[in-house]
């Protein structure tokens, strides 16, 4: 892909006025929002399709639309907004992060959203790219206002005379037919590397299977183990209810809703459990010393602990503490501590990863608003025991084969981060006139 400070530039800048802009071509023009949108408001459309805007996709629309509705917050669809194809929308409470679009479709989204109608001097397409450029989501978080960084609320009456620069139209046809075609090839280059990444996890989750269920020696004796899901196993093998090999009772995190701070203790659910690590940066904000001196009276976290994310989409993910740091759990993350006189916290880690345990957790869920499972039934979920000196040597065993696709699948993350900052930094210079696109750019 050719270097964007090798692309093009305009001949003559000026300034915009505005810092996080910077400099722009000299024949843009600038403009309140307001000046080439318009606030709608259309609601009693309640047998439109549901839309909704997401932070990495834009607007977007639901296949299944009759089972999107009954997982709304409202069954009162009559005050939900109308939407036609080239208006923009904003997530009232998540804009400030990015969490707006052009909608290509027609339908129906929350009253809490802010719909624009947008003037013919703005091309629907650029338009998209434009409003989603950082540049523009800057705005947004100006005219938010909120407590803490979970959540702000957007305003209109601020947000209108936020700026906009923009080309001539014929010029934003041409910026948009551009970016469409290299942002394209740069999804499908990402696809590619995605895929990739399964394939290494794919991989891992064969060695886990093979090492946790069936042992290290090909030539053991092997028994059935009584559990469908399990079957044969190594015939000197224990296989018993997880209940019975730790050291505590499965238990969670508080099940009431603190209050979120800039700093403090970090806090932490099932979003920071990705990749069997916790994820800090990925923490549901920070509580204060009361809180957490409060939540530890149930539980306090210890090295080799084990979370099992027990509802939601990501049920059945798995983590081990590996840090003395100070922090706590919230309900979702479910606590394995293993009774070591029986079992490698690090064999019980790798085990809760293998195709049978979550094959059990996944025939016990059950479902409601999303799937969930109980401490109750966990602990009731067979789990095997190999003698300790052979669960030493399953682990040894096991992770040198992860060190290797860890270290490749760095390897691929890296390339994906720069293919996805290198899009971020295209749509920018194109959106902003950092770069002049030519026809002949477009054909290329």
């Amino acid at each position: 892909m050719m270097k964007i400070s090798e692309m093009p530039k305009y001949e003559v800048y000026k300034d915009s006025g505005v810092e996080w802009i910077g400099a722009i071509p000299v024949h843009w023009n600038s403009f309140p929002l307001c000046a080439k949108s318009k606030l709608k408001s259309i609601s009693n459309n309640e047998n439109e399709e549901l839309l909704s805007v997401y932070l990495d996709k834009g607007v977007i629309k639901f296949d299944d639309v009759d089972a999107k509705r009954t997982n709304t917050t409202s069954s009162d669809l009559t005050k939900y907004q109308l939407v036609d194809p080239g208006d923009f929308v904003l997530n009232n409470q998540q804009a400030w992060r990015g969490s707006v679009g052009v909608s290509d479709y027609r339908g129906i989204v929350s009253p809490a959203y802010l719909v624009l109608s947008l003037s013919e001097d703005i091309v629907p397409r650029f338009g998209n790219y434009l409003f989603r450029d950082g540049a523009m989501v800057a705005n947004y978080l100006v005219s938010s206002k909120g407590v803490g960084t979970i959540q702000r609320n957007l305003y209109w009456p601020q947000l209108k005379r936020a700026l906009v620069f923009l080309p001539p139209t014929e010029e934003q046809l041409l910026i948009a037919c551009f970016l469409d075609k290299k942002t394209a090839l740069i999804d499908e280059a990402i696809s590619i590397k995605e895929k990739q990444i399964n394939l290494l996890k794919e991989r891992k989750q064969i060695i886990i299977q093979q090492a946790v269920t069936q042992g290290l020696d090909p030539n053991v004796p092997m028994k059935d183990s009584g559990v469908d899901w399990i079957g044969k196993i190594p015939a000197h093998w224990g296989c018993t209810a997880v209940k019975r090999l730790l050291d505590i009772p499965i238990t969670d995190g508080p099940h009431t809703t603190p209050q979120l701070h800039d700093e403090g203790i970090p806090f932490i659910s099932a979003e920071a459990i990705k990749g069997g690590e916790i994820n800090f940066d990925k923490k549901r904000g920070y509580i204060n010393e009361k809180d957490y001196l409060l939540f530890s009276n149930k539980y306090t976290p210890k090295v080799n602990d084990i979370y099992m994310v027990k509802s939601g989409a990501t049920t059945g993910r798995v983590a081990i503490v590996r840090t003395e740091m100070k922090f706590t759990i919230w309900s979702p993350l479910a606590v394995f501590r293993v009774d070591k006189n029986k079992l490698n916290p690090l064999y019980l880690y790798y085990f809760l990863q293998s195709y049978s345990f979550l094959k059990g957790v996944e025939l016990s869920w059950s479902f409601g608003t999303q799937q969930n499972i109980g401490m109750g039934v966990l602990g009731n979920l067979f789990a095997l025991a190999p003698p300790l000196e052979e669960q030493q040597l399953i682990v040894n065993s096991i992770e040198p084969h992860f060190r290797e696709i860890d270290i490749a699948s760095e390897q691929v993350y890296q390339q994906i981060e720069k293919l996805k900052e290198y899009k971020t930094t295209l749509i920018n210079s194109a959106v902003t006139g950092k770069i002049k696109i030519t026809p002949e750019m477009v054909e290329q």
